[in-house]
């Protein structure tokens, strides 16, 4: 069973970065080497935080449904071309989907019917070696099977045992199944996004679940370390309602301390102008001269319009916000004179905050990006070399590398039954005869 370090606080530095420019990248040891952990999580939530684990050198299996799998398996298009050559008995699976690639990098995947009494007899032993389980059903539902905390813990009482929901493990909400655009609109995110005399609208993303994957990734982190102290288990209740709530930071705040409710802006800032994305004669500019003296230097050298800088109307920040509609209709033809690149030229080194809006594909050609190395190419062997976002953290100037590509159906099940669990072939072609695998 993996044990986790205990840095002395005594030998924690922090350095300078111009102290480590100088050295070549080194990276770190996988932080997580030795953990092994049963992933029984499905979709976005739950795959976001077990693959951030399994990042960091985990040992994550992913434990699929024997038919169909991850539901994610089958939302496409888009998804990844199938090689000619790809390996013997999976003809029959979809093509590998471009959103189930997106969150399963580092993993091992095998099927069991956990339903069966065979399939839960595996599972169990699978129990007794993990250190962390983390699964996402809904309240009871693995307690009816025999896989919830009380039992779990009592065939490991070392073992991390992770729920994600939507509305937790208490309340009148509980046993609701918890969607992510469900939960952004009734958790007050979907209230304040889109323009103010729109309807609501949901982020572009499944923002509330790669949150909530963020929040259980560090809530195991944190639970390991906590058995390093007792010797227990922890049992974690992560769901995407609180975390949304949490989310919502200032505008909370303002509502908690002051009464203040919220409302919907677009891009713009309630208290701040220009500040805000604009129109220009090619696409569009994010704009943010959040002091008078950013707004003085976008009127004199970027607009060449010195007078709005004289302007009585515009003069300080408190008046800009008065006069919002007359400032951003000014501000909003003088850019509409020029494209994009010639705007970008004019704001470079000027000191006031601007950004282009990019679609994806500028996204990925940005020079920023490029330099960052945020894509990598893996070879997959069903589809061949596929291309896949890096891990976001470097350590020591190194990215934690992709040990594994995102897995196929059922890829792992024989290597996991075989050499973890000691079965023998004839125990494994029973139980794929009998549909437990």
């Amino acid at each position: 069973m993996f044990n986790v370090l205990r840095v002395p606080r005594t030998r924690l530095l922090v350095r300078n970065n111009a102290s480590l420019a100088h050295k070549r990248p080194t990276g770190i040891p996988p932080p997580l080497q030795g953990v092994r952990i049963l992933d029984l999580t499905r979709v976005l939530a739950g795959p976001t935080a077990t693959m951030l684990l399994a990042d960091l050198g985990a040992d994550v299996i992913k434990v699929e449904e024997v038919s169909r799998g991850d539901d994610t398996r089958s939302w496409n298009p888009p998804s990844a071309p199938l090689k000619e050559d790809a390996p013997k008995g999976t003809a029959h699976l979809p093509p590998e989907s471009a959103y189930f690639l997106a969150v399963n990098r580092n993993k091992r995947s095998i099927t069991v019917n956990f339903k069966k009494p065979e399939g839960l007899k595996i599972l169990h032993e699978l129990i007794r070696k993990a250190d962390v389980l983390v699964e996402n059903y809904i309240p009871g539902k693995l307690d009816e099977i025999g896989l919830g905390w009380d039992d779990c813990r009592k065939l490991n009482e070392r073992l991390v045992y992770a729920s994600i929901t939507g509305y937790g493990q208490t309340g009148p909400y509980a046993k609701n199944a918890g969607y992510d655009v469900v939960i952004e609109g009734e958790a007050g995110l979907m209230h304040i996004t889109g323009e103010p005399d729109r309807p609501p609208c949901k982020v572009g993303v499944a923002v509330t679940d790669i949150s909530t994957g963020l929040y259980a990734h560090g809530s195991i982190l944190a639970a390991l370390l906590s058995r390093q102290q007792t010797g227990k288990g922890v049992w974690i209740d992560c769901n995407l309602f609180d975390t949304q709530i949490a989310g919502l930071a200032n505008v909370a705040s303002n509502y908690l301390i002051a009464g203040a409710e919220a409302g919907r802006h677009g891009t713009a800032h309630p208290s701040i102008v220009p500040y805000q994305v604009f129109p220009c004669k090619d696409g569009f500019l994010m704009i943010g001269a959040g002091n008078d003296k950013q707004f003085n230097v976008l009127a004199n050298k970027i607009l060449d319009k010195p007078e709005l800088a004289t302007d009585p109307r515009f003069e300080t920040n408190l008046k800009r916000v008065f006069n919002r509609e007359i400032l951003v209709n000014v501000i909003t033809d003088t850019l509409m004179n020029h494209d994009r690149d010639y705007w970008l030229k004019k704001f470079n080194g000027k000191g006031v905050p601007f950004g282009p809006i990019n679609n994806i594909q500028q996204t990925f050609d940005h020079p920023q990006a490029k330099a960052r190395g945020v894509m990598i190419e893996v070879e997959h062997e069903r589809a061949g070399a596929i291309k896949l976002v890096a891990p976001a953290v470097s350590y020591n100037g190194k990215r934690m590398p992709v040990r594994r590509p995102p897995p196929w159906l059922s890829q792992h099940t024989e290597e996991v039954l075989r050499e973890e669990l000691g079965y023998t072939p004839d125990q494994i072609s029973k139980l794929r005869a009998d549909k437990v695998i």
